[in-house]
């Protein structure tokens, strides 16, 4: 019967990373430990190192959501406008 993946939280994930970097065990034994092949582990790890720095910017998620759904509303008022001038231009030829 095949194995179907496994999801780990991220709670999970930090602290198997936590546990590697503290370097009290080696990679194979926290990974067996956490139930988690050793490869996925160090993908953990490189993605805590790449975007750790996150976790202290000054932007709540709040904020995060604010931008996102004022581009979102910039985008959609262009299309609005697309819209309507092709509207107007398949009016004036039909």
């Amino acid at each position: 019967m095949p194995r179907g993946r496994r999801k780990y939280t991220s709670q999970t994930k930090f602290k198997a990373v936590m546990d590697l970097v503290q370097g009290k065990r080696s990679a194979t034994e926290i990974a067996h430990s956490y139930q988690v092949h050793p490869n996925s582990l160090l993908l953990w790890k490189d993605t805590m190192l790449r975007r750790g720095h996150e976790l202290f910017e000054s932007r709540s998620p709040g904020e995060q959501h604010a931008k996102q759904i004022a581009e979102l509303e910039q985008l959609l008022g262009r299309k609005e406008v697309e819209l309507a001038l092709l509207k107007n231009f398949l009016g004036r030829t039909g």
